[in-house]
């Protein structure tokens, strides 16, 4: 079916047809009739499938089918989960609004300067694209108007669920205007996305292209075991030198260890930039444009760039480490085999991560290649524990404890009445005759009951107060024997001294 087929204005086929693009993918053909009779959406499509296209399309036709006055406040609202995302859209929809001089784009995001987006707010638009946060700081600001509001878009919907956006997703839908056509795209479509589109969406229709088992045919996954971190970095090194790989992305769990990894790869003579959510706006849109120019062939980035970087010449993606969310690995290999075409993801994983693989392997339902280096073969292997056995934990026994003159007893097994006593020790009274000093009892201790006066040390109930004399605090004049000053006030909280009595 050619795009013709889909009942999209001419100005929009043009556009198409010069970006080479002559026939819909499968998400582009059921989805694009679905908005344009106005449907609520509820779609699910592997990463790369043309997702963006799919609902960008049929809002440009929206807007050039039916013009309004300009005026601030957008027509249509598409909300995605993170920076690189929403710029990606945004210019796919300035790209597809080429001869639609009345289409207006806006694009706001954190980390860019808010005079910016507010001059931009001011004015006239059509589009707006947004991530969650921005555009609440927005919404609260007064900056935005949604009246206008006839589309809402949300993209990637799986993805804000594992940000946290899920309360800012409500609490924008609760702002716009009751008659509003929602669309909803996610690479699943699983228990909390429908619960999700049961609160956002009216009567939806399903199209679900992808699921969690989606295979992805035209991608080799292979798999090389590794000792430690030493042992994964010499494959890296050896895996770099491959002349079919020309771009790359190598992914790391944590953005401490991706500036390391940058760092090794620039030592050893790469092309490298890094990319994860320390970085600044700017500092990220530059790295991103230096891979799409091609002036970097590896980038090196956390699981913040899984999802918004549609690049057709990465030709591989190396997990360095395995994502602990298993979605996550199907965005990360999403980035490479664009568009229908060729890629290879490779995963270095741990002994230990075994499990991890298990479950990867299960949820994509394909197995992954193991593969080896000559030379770098691993030298560890699986520890085998014995299976256990069904029924309640076997309890081990407390190990016999033992008595200083060497015979064993357990406390758990011998009565209260036989349990060993300890002789007299230091710690004994002696007996009475021998007591001497505290270790009598107090009523015959020396001095006890005499007259105050002939009580001496601790036999006193307390010290008697010493004698004025040379130990005495000295007075205020000085060592002299001269009587103390008194402070006297005026009435004023003017005080002067005077000598005392």
């Amino acid at each position: 079916m050619p795009f013709t087929a889909l009942n999209l204005d001419p100005e929009i086929i043009k556009v198409l047809e010069e970006s080479g693009y002559n026939k819909p993918t499968p998400i582009q053909e059921n989805a694009i009739p679905k908005i344009l009779e106005g449907c609520d959406l509820l779609a699910s499509a592997q990463t790369g499938s043309g997702k963006t296209a799919a609902f960008i399309l049929p809002a440009l036709n929206r807007l050039k089918n039916n013009p309004v006055k300009l005026a601030p406040g957008p027509r249509i609202l598409v909300l995605v989960p993170t920076r690189e995302l929403a710029m990606q859209v945004a210019t796919q929809a300035v790209k597809y609004s080429k001869y639609l001089p009345r289409v207006k784009t806006v694009c706001i995001y954190g980390g860019a300067p808010y005079p910016v987006q507010n001059r931009q707010l001011a004015r006239p638009y059509e589009i707006l694209v947004a991530t969650p946060g921005r555009l609440i700081d927005h919404l609260d600001s007064g900056r935005i108007d949604f009246s206008r509001v006839e589309l809402f878009i949300l993209d990637e919907a799986d993805r804000m669920l594992d940000m946290g956006f899920i309360s800012a997703v409500e609490r924008i839908s609760e702002a716009l205007p009751k008659k509003v056509q929602t669309v909803l795209f996610s690479a699943t479509l699983e228990n909390e996305i429908v619960r999700l589109s049961k609160n956002l969406l009216t009567s939806p229709v399903e199209i679900n292209l992808a699921s969690s088992k989606k295979k992805h045919e035209n991608i080799e996954q292979a798999l090389y075991l590794a000792d430690n971190l030493d042992h994964k970095l010499r494959l890296l090194d050896h895996l770099l030198k491959d002349e079919t790989m020309h771009q790359a992305i190598i992914f790391t769990s944590t953005k401490f260890f991706a500036n390391e990894l940058v760092q090794i790869l620039k030592d050893n003579g790469h092309q490298v930039g890094v990319l994860h959510g320390d970085l600044n706006q700017r500092q990220r849109t530059n790295t991103t444009r230096q891979l799409r120019e091609g002036k970097i062939s590896i980038l090196v980035a956390t699981d913040v760039a899984a999802r918004g970087i549609d690049i057709p010449a990465i030709t591989h993606v190396v997990n360095f480490d395995l994502p602990m969310n298993i979605e996550d690995y199907v965005h990360r290999i999403g980035r490479t085999g664009r568009a229908d075409a060729k890629g290879i993801a490779i995963s270095l994983a741990l002994f230990r991560d075994r499990s991890l693989v298990e479950r990867i392997e299960k949820f994509t339902g394909r197995p992954i290649e193991k593969k080896e280096i000559a030379g770098m073969e691993p030298t560890s292997k699986p520890s085998r524990q014995a299976p256990r056995r069904s029924g309640p934990p076997q309890r081990t026994r407390r190990p016999e404890r033992s008595d200083h003159d060497g015979r064993s007893r357990s406390y758990s097994n011998r009565p209260q009445s036989d349990r060993p006593r300890p002789g007299k020790g230091t710690f004994d009274r002696p007996p009475r005759s021998e007591q001497t000093g505290f270790d009598r009892p107090r009523s015959e201790r020396e001095g006890f009951g005499k007259p105050r006066g002939e009580q001496t040390g601790y036999d006193r109930p307390h010290r008697p107060r010493a004698e004025k004399g040379s130990f005495d605090r000295p007075q205020a004049a000085g060592f002299s024997g001269k009587p103390q000053q008194k402070r006297q006030s005026d009435g004023n909280r003017n005080y002067r001294y005077s000598k005392g009595k």
